[in-house]
């Protein structure tokens, strides 16, 4: 760091210390920094005052860039080679949040939440960087890790925090990033939104257009994390903390994921983009709080892509990854174009399209949109309609221990929950017909 920039933020930290705002006061607290009082001290705080004649929203970061745009000031700092004796503390000031979540003064008042300590804190968050450490034991990390590739190409990291961080990251997502609102469009990990809330926005459409985002946690950095907290009013240093909480990397120790036999070009190229982006700080796949703070880093994309949308007549959604925009005849004539438009603001935004699951459906194909048809109304593919009333029927006939192959602890209440999904609105033919097969199982 320059000589000059640690003067002046030596200075600024100094003047947003507890005290009037005024200029003689201000002249007094900057001096303290040194032995005596600099010559240059008036002028700074003539260029503070004219600027911000009330303390009210002054930040550190201001001040500095304020002092180090007056070259008068810097000229005089450079030349008195001043030396920076003592290092005063600046007062914070809360913000008022913009949404009920927790108060936190500073990175203690955080500690003191989370019921740890302040060195605790520092270790659960990283400061450190050890993760990135290849020789860490594997005791000392704070999640276990391992690639699975997928089925229709390119990877995944599953990255799973261990029971200490994930209790605490889930003590975050219920009274901190659950009282953040997300867009409107997004329809994934929201109570009383799902899959088939997101299909139902895009029923009965002359063209449906689905994009896919490629690698959507692993794109989304601290960076995106750290400025989400910021928004709900926290200071620099307790976003920070929140952000590195939230975040992890992996590191050179972790073992590549296989691909098939024969893999693509494509293939390969997925990979090691998905490896790079895993070396930085990025949601975990795997943590309780990812889903809900990239719904929030994707908030500026939502805005753009539902303003887009509005421009030529379609409906906008977004489930996780999943963007889906339908429209009528209009739409369905420039569809291609507008896909291509979609994928400027992507990128713009910070993300990838993965261009081989880009989908165009007209009237005449099969429209998929979660997993469910729309082209007449939201529900399940025929075939997995068939397969969960063959589960049923097979209940019925042979008992249902029969079916339960994958051992779930209450077989009874999953069979429910693929009715359900089977079965689509409570008021459908469909599901009138497996309820009643259902209530035929002798339990």
């Amino acid at each position: 760091m320059r000589h000059e920039t640690l003067v002046v933020q030596a200075v600024a930290s100094a003047m947003l210390a507890d005290g009037a705002w005024s200029s003689a006061d201000l002249v007094t607290r900057g001096a303290m920094v040194f032995d005596k009082r600099p010559r240059w001290m008036v002028a700074a705080v003539s260029a503070v005052m004219a600027t911000h004649p009330t303390r009210e929203g002054v930040t550190v970061a201001e001040l500095v860039a304020l002092l180090s745009s007056r070259p008068g000031v810097m000229r005089a700092i450079r030349r008195a080679h001043a030396v920076v004796r003592r290092w005063a503390i600046p007062l914070v000031t809360l913000v008022p949040p913009r949404w009920p979540v927790p108060a936190f003064a500073s990175a203690n008042a955080l500690a003191s939440w989370l019921e740890l300590s302040p060195a605790e804190l520092a270790w659960f968050a990283d400061v450190k960087g050890l993760g990135r450490d290849p020789e860490l034991d594997e005791p000392l990390r704070h999640y276990r890790v391992h690639w699975v590739p997928k089925r229709r190409g390119g990877v995944r990291l599953l990255e799973a925090p261990k029971p200490r961080l994930r209790d605490m990251q889930r003590r975050m997502l219920r009274e901190i990033l659950d009282a953040i609102p997300p867009h409107d469009a997004a329809h994934g990990f929201r109570r009383g939104r799902d899959a088939r809330s997101h299909a139902a926005l895009h029923e009965g459409q002359a063209v449906v257009l689905r994009v896919d985002l490629e690698d959507f946690f692993l794109s989304i950095s601290l960076a995106r994390t750290v400025a989400t907290f910021r928004s709900a009013g926290y200071t620099d240093d307790v976003a920070h903390l929140l952000g590195r909480l939230c975040t992890h990397r992996t590191n050179a120790s972790c073992p590549l994921p296989v691909l098939g036999a024969y893999p693509t070009e494509a293939d390969l190229r997925a990979r090691r983009n998905a490896e790079r982006l895993a070396r930085a700080l990025h949601l975990p796949q795997g943590a309780p709080t990812s889903p809900a703070v990239a719904n929030l880093c994707a908030y500026r994309l939502d805005v753009r892509l539902e303003a887009a949308a509005a421009s030529v007549g379609a409906t906008y959604s977004r489930y996780a990854d999943d963007l889906v925009f339908s429209g009528g005849e209009d739409f369905a004539a420039r569809a291609h174009r507008f896909a291509a438009l979609v994928g400027g603001v992507v990128l713009d935004e910070g993300f990838r399209v993965n261009h081989r699951k880009t989908r165009i459906m007209g009237r005449g194909a099969r429209q998929l949109v979660g997993g469910l048809v729309v082209n007449a109304h939201a529900q399940v593919p025929r075939a997995s309609f068939d397969t969960v009333k063959a589960i049923v029927r097979n209940c019925i006939q042979y008992g249902p221990a029969s079916q339960n192959r994958d051992s779930h602890p209450d077989f009874r209440a999953h069979l429910r929950g693929l009715v359900g999904w089977a079965g689509g609105a409570a008021d459908s033919p469909r599901r009138a017909k497996l309820d009643a097969l259902f209530r035929q199982i002798v339990w």
